[in-house]
C-alpha cells in the first residue's frame, strides 16, 4: 500500500492550414538498417510529409504492421518492452518456484506466490470457500456501525469501498505524516459512467449490472435474488457518484486539502463514529486528518440512511468478491476479464495463465520480484550515464527559467531554488523492505493476497508519528515508467525504462535524449507543472508565485487546455484540456528540454554525421515518436479520455511539436498541420 503523493506517472481535432513542408529530410529508398542500433527506419512511412502528420511519417509503417493482439487493448513500445521483460520475470519466478529457499527470503516469497497463482486446479476446487469466513462477517451486520466497521476490515485484507484512507506525507508540512481521506466506492472508472448520454454508455451499465449479477450467481445466489442486489448496488453507486467530485477538480491539491480535527470530522458524518472506526482501523494517536472531498463525506449520512441494511450488506458482498474476482476459480476470472477488460477496453482474449500470474506477482510480492530482477538485469553503467544526463537537462532547465521574458525575478529565484533541491532516484532502492514477517505459501493465492495486504496496510498506517522514509519508492524496479514526486521533491526512473526504446547505451546521443532524455525533462517539467508548481522546494504546498507571474502561466496553461480540447479520438470523443493539462506542460517542457540537453552533448562532443540521412535534431525527434507509437483498441481510447491524465499517444506524439520552433526547424516545417499559428502556439517552460 505505497501511498506516495505522485504526480504523472508516463502511463493512460485541431485543425491547421494545409501545405506542402518546404523541406523533406534525404529519406532512403529502401528501408534498410540503421548504423546505429537505435531507430529502425523500416518505421518511417514516406508518403506522409513530417509537417502534415509527424506521428505517421515518422512510425506509420509501424502502426500499419502491428495491430492489437487480441489480447491486449492497446499496442506500443511499452508493451514491445514489456514483453521483453516478461520473459526475463518468468526466468527469475520459475527459478524461484524451483529454488527451495529458506522462508521468508526474496526467493521463497516471490517462487511460492508464483506456484500459487498458477494453481488453477486448486482455485476451481475452492471456488468462493476462500473469501467465506469475510461474507459470514457480513451476513451478521445488524447496523449501519456493524456496516462501516466491517468495511474497515474488508479494507485491511485489500476490498476498498465507501471511501478511501490511507497515510501518506503532509502536503503542508512534509516532515510529517498525515492521514488522508477520500471519496471512492465506485466499481465502474469514473462517476460519468453512471449517468451515460449515448448507447455505448448505456450498454455498459447495463453489462455492469449483468455483471454484479453473475458474481453473485457464482456465489452461490438465486439468480432472481442476485438480480435485485445487483439494482439495488447500482442504485448505491449512482449516488455515491452524485456526490463525488470530477476528475478534474481533484486534481487541484488545494481543492483536496481540507483539514480537519476529530470534532469536525465527527461533524462532517455522524453517522460514522470516527474515534472507532480509526480504531478499527488500528490507527495510532492523531489529531487531524486531511479530508480530500468535504461534500462526499457530509453526503455520506443520507446516502447511509437512503438505503436499507440488506442494501449496504449486497453492497460490502458485492466489493469483497469484486476485488478478488481474479484470484477466484476460472469463472469468477472469466466474469471479471469480460466486464473490465472486454467490455470496457476491448480485450477480446485472456492472456495465458503464466502472464496472468507473472502480473498477479508484480502486484503483490513486486518489491521481492523487483530485488531479484535488478540483480540480473540492471547494469550499474546505466545508472551513471542516465545521472549524466539528469545533470544535463537540469542545467538546461535552469538557464530557461533565467531567459523566461513572462516571469519575475521574484519568482525566477523560487524556481530556481525549488529546482536545486530536486531529489533523484535511478534504478532501485537503496533500502529493500523486510517482508519475512508475512506468510506465502504455494497452494494458498487468495490468502496469500491477503497476508501481503495486511503487511503492507499495517505498514502504511503504522507511519503516523514516524519519520518521513526518504528512501522509499512509489514503483518497483521493473515497472516500465517513471513519476515525480511533489512532496518529496524528488524524480524517480526504475531500472525497467532505462532499455530500449528509451534508453541504449550503444546508442547515439539524438535518439537517447529523445527517449530518456525527454522522459528526464517530463518528470523535472511535473514539478512546475499546474499542479506541481503549486509545490515548493521543500514539498509543502505553497504559494511561492507572485499574482502576475500566476496570471501569465494561467493564461498559458489555459490556452494548452484550448489546444487539447480540440483533438479527437473515437467516436467524436475528444481529449480533455483540463484533465490531461499536467501531463500536456510536461510533455511540452520535457522534449523541449531534452532537445536543448542534446545541443549541449552535441555542443561538448562535437556534432555527428548524419544517420540513414538524418541530422541528430531530425533523429532526436524520431526517438521522441519511437517512445510513444502505439495502436489503441476504441474502447480504451474512449475509457482514456474519461479517465486518464495522459493524453492519447497520437496526441503525445504531434501535441507538443506543434508549438516547437525546433522541430520546425530540423524538418523545415513553414506551414502544415504540425505548424500551430503564431497566436495560437504555446511555449512555458
Amino acid at each position: 500500500m505505497n501511498k506516495l503523493t505522485k504526480i504523472g506517472g508516463l502511463i493512460t481535432l485541431t485543425t491547421f492550414a494545409v501545405s506542402c513542408s518546404e523541406k523533406t529530410p534525404e529519406k532512403p529508398t529502401e528501408p534498410k538498417k540503421d548504423s546505429v542500433p537505435a531507430f529502425d527506419i523500416s518505421q518511417i512511412d514516406s508518403s506522409f510529409l513530417p509537417c502534415e502528420d509527424f506521428e505517421k511519417f515518422a512510425v506509420g509503417n509501424w502502426l500499419k504492421n502491428n495491430p492489437v493482439p487480441e489480447s491486449e487493448s492497446r499496442w506500443g513500445s511499452f508493451n514491445v518492452l514489456n514483453d521483453q521483460n516478461e520473459i526475463q520475470l518468468r526466468a527469475i519466478v520459475d527459478e524461484a518456484a524451483k529454488s527451495k529457499s529458506k522462508k521468508g527470503t526474496a526467493l521463497q516469497m516471490v517462487g511460492d506466490f508464483y506456484t500459487s497463482a498458477l494453481d488453477s486446479t486448486t482455485a476451481n476446487e475452492l471456488g468462493i470457500q476462500p473469501l467465506l469466513p469475510y461474507l459470514s462477517k457480513i451476513d451478521a451486520i445488524t447496523n449501519y456501525e456493524e456496516m462501516v466497521q466491517t468495511s474497515v476490515e474488508n479494507r485491511k485484507i485489500g476490498s476498498g469501498s465507501l471511501f478511501s484512507y490511507y497515510v501518506g506525507v503532509d502536503s503542508k508540512n512534509s516532515t510529517q505524516y498525515i492521514t488522508y481521506i477520500s471519496q471512492g466506492g465506485l466499481g465502474l472508472p469514473d462517476k460519468t459512467y453512471y449517468t451515460p448520454s449515448d448507447d455505448r454508455g448505456k450498454n455498459i451499465l447495463l453489462e455492469y449490472e449483468k455483471y454484479i449479477t453473475r458474481l453473485f450467481v457464482l456465489a452461490g445466489e438465486d439468480s432472481v435474488l442476485a438480480h435485485t442486489k445487483a439494482a439495488s448496488i447500482l442504485k448505491i453507486e449512482s449516488e455515491l457518484a452524485k456526490n463525488s467530485m470530477d476528475r478534474v477538480e481533484r486534481r487541484d491539491p488545494l481543492k483536496t486539502y481540507n483539514k480537519k480535527n476529530k470534532a469536525e470530522l465527527q461533524a462532517l458524518c455522524a453517522t460514522i463514529n470516527w474515534e472507532s472506526y480509526f480504531t478499527t482501523a488500528e490507527f495510532g494517536a492523531f489529531d487531524e486528518v486531511v479530508v480530500g472531498q468535504v461534500d462526499f463525506i457530509k453526503s455520506l449520512d443520507k446516502t447511509f440512511k437512503k438505503f436499507n441494511i440488506n442494501d449496504w450488506k449486497s453492497y460490502l458482498k458485492f466489493h469483497l468478491i469484486n476485488d478478488f474476482a481474479s484470484d477466484l476459480s476460472i469463472e469468477f476470472e472469466q466474469a471479471n476479464f469480460g466486464f473490465y477488460s472486454t467490455t470496457l477496453r476491448g480485450v477480446k482474449e485472456m492472456k495465458p495463465r503464466w502472464k496472468r500470474a507473472l502480473s498477479k506477482s508484480n502486484g503483490t510480492v513486486g518489491e521481492s520480484l523487483g530485488k531479484l530482477f535488478v540483480e540480473k538485469h540492471f547494469p550499474e553503467e546505466s545508472k551513471k550515464m542516465v545521472l549524466d544526463m539528469i545533470t544535463n537537462i537540469s542545467n538546461v532547465f535552469k538557464e530557461r527559467v533565467q531567459q523566461l521574458d513572462w516571469m519575475s525575478e521574484e519568482t525566477k529565484a523560487k524556481a530556481l531554488d525549488k529546482l536545486s533541491k530536486f531529489n533523484y532516484k535511478i534504478g532501485y532502492p537503496d533500502k529493500w523492505k523486510d517482508y519475512s514477517s508475512v506468510d506465502i505459501n504455494p497452494k494458498t493465492l487468495v490468502q496469500n493476497v491477503i497476508n501481503m495486504n495486511y503487511f503492507e496496510y499495517k505498514e502504511n498506517v503504522g507511519r503516523l508519528g514516524k519519520p518521513i522514509d526518504k528512501d522509499e519508492w512509489g514503483m518497483n524496479p521493473q515497472r516500465i515508467n517513471a513519476y515525480f514526486s511533489p512532496t518529496m521533491n524528488e524524480i524517480v526512473f526504475p531500472a525497467a525504462i532505462l532499455q530500449p526504446p528509451f534508453f541504449n547505451p550503444d546508442a547515439d546521443d539524438a535518439i537517447n535524449y529523445g527517449g530518456i532524455g525527454a522522459v528526464i525533462g517530463h518528470e523535472f517539467s511535473h514539478g512546475f507543472d499546474d499542479q506541481g508548481s503549486k509545490y515548493d522546494g521543500d514539498g509543502n504546498l505553497n504559494n511561492w508565485w507572485t499574482d502576475e507571474d500566476k496570471a501569465n502561466f494561467a493564461e498559458r496553461t489555459g490556452k494548452l487546455a484550448a489546444q487539447y480540447d480540440k483533438y479527437e479520438v473515437a467516436e467524436g470523443n475528444k481529449v480533455n484540456g483540463k484533465l490531461t493539462l499536467g501531463e500536456n506542460i510536461a510533455d511540452i517542457a520535457g522534449i523541449t528540454l531534452a532537445y536543448y540537453g542534446l545541443q549541449k552533448a552535441v555542443e561538448k562532443k562535437g556534432k555527428p554525421e548524419l544517420i540513414d540521412g538524418f541530422d541528430h535534431n531530425q533523429r532526436f525527434f524520431l526517438g521522441w515518436a519511437q517512445v510513444w507509437h502505439t495502436n489503441a483498441k476504441d474502447e480504451f481510447l474512449i475509457n482514456q479520455v474519461k479517465t486518464d491524465p495522459h493524453s492519447p499517444t497520437r496526441y503525445r506524439i504531434n501535441g507538443p511539436l506543434v508549438n516547437m520552433n525546433e522541430f520546425h526547424t530540423a524538418f523545415g516545417c513553414k506551414t502544415g498541420n504540425m505548424v500551430a499559428a503564431d497566436s495560437l502556439r504555446v511555449k512555458i517552460w
